[in-house]
């Protein structure tokens, strides 16, 4: 079992989920107090940003309808995703979940039956992720929880959507070369447009998965947003914009943004958020980029297909109101 000690965890990761009094009234706002319920929700996180805000976002929907405290297993992240924890961008409501307090899944031997013993006397039911698909027994779960998968579906916390945008909203101010983009994104009909490269090209288990977008389907979306809404302006983002810059060719106006570094992508998908319209990538990334855009008029394009294979039903996974193409 991972240690959650301080010092494995990057400084300012621990520092938003310690249960420790904030040291200012602004630090660590996104920091639940400590509660005194013995009844908790915890969720485990894995994957990059898009992934760990759908794992936020079940359990802090079971934890509202609940009144449990949320916590969060970061047991994972680093040795068997290699991500780090994101979610301190925002102002999220948890708490660090402790090794006594969650399942024991990935240790063998001696240290295994340990924690089994303990958690014998503190057992969480552990709900594990049977399918891409929503699954609305969940919803009706009470008692101590355990949340192990993706749960990527806005049917898990659409009753609570406004609060999710809330915790979703950055903790700090966005720094100035990004300010001078969000000036210009509203200075026009912008269209944010997503184009995932990274892992799914050089990840053979992720090609194989997702497979990647060609400039073909980019194009058509483009064109059919053009169709949609009036002078658009397209505001690139990419994990590869020399790539992008080189494939998408358009008559429209474009504007590639250079992706932000030093773990503030969260300023990046706020910026999409802040476009009046998107096309997604199938990518988890530009998903929340547009979902955090509240317009109930907003124009969503979203791929056909989300995984490679057809085995995989995404049904539950893309809104009712967005187009698929």
């Amino acid at each position: 079992m991972t240690s959650f000690a301080s010092s494995q965890i990057c400084p300012t990761c621990w520092a938003r989920l310690n249960t420790s009094p904030p040291r200012s009234a602004n630090q660590f706002q996104s920091v639940s107090k400590k509660t005194h319920s013995t009844m908790v929700v915890i969720t485990h996180i894995v994957g990059g940003l898009g992934n760990q805000m759908f794992q936020y976002a079940v359990g802090r929907s079971l934890s509202v309808s609940t009144g449990q405290t949320l916590k969060l297993d970061l047991a994972s992240m680093k040795k068997y995703t290699r991500r780090e924890f994101s979610l301190q961008q925002f102002n999220i409501h948890a708490e660090l979940a402790r090794p006594h307090e969650t399942p024991v899944t990935r240790s063998r031997g001696f240290l295994r039956r340990a924690f089994q013993l303990i958690q014998r006397q503190s057992p969480c039911q552990h709900i594990t992720e049977k399918a891409h698909t929503f699954d609305p027994t969940v919803m009706s779960l009470g008692g101590s929880l355990y949340f192990d998968g993706y749960w990527q579906s806005e049917k898990y916390f659409a009753s609570i959507a406004n609060t999710i945008r809330s915790d979703f909203s950055l903790a700090a101010p966005l720094s100035s070369g990004r300010e001078a983009i969000l000036s210009h994104i509203r200075t026009t009909n912008a269209v944010s447009v997503h184009v995932r490269r990274g892992d799914y090209v050089t990840n053979p288990s992720a090609n194989a998965t997702h497979g990647t977008i060609e400039p073909g389907w980019y194009e058509a979306a483009m064109q059919r947003m053009a169709e949609r809404t009036d002078d658009p302006s397209f505001f690139v983002f990419s994990d590869d914009p020399a790539w992008a810059q080189q494939n998408l060719k358009s008559s429209w106006k474009m504007t590639f943004v250079e992706p932000q570094q030093d773990g503030r992508d969260g300023e990046d998908m706020h910026l999409m958020a802040a476009c009046r319209n998107h096309i997604t990538a199938n990518s988890t990334f530009s998903w929340w980029g547009a979902w955090l855009n509240a317009n109930p008029a907003k124009h969503v394009i979203a791929p056909l297909h989300w995984f490679r294979s057809p085995l995989h039903d995404d049904k539950d996974l893309i809104p009712a109101t967005w187009e698929r193409v």
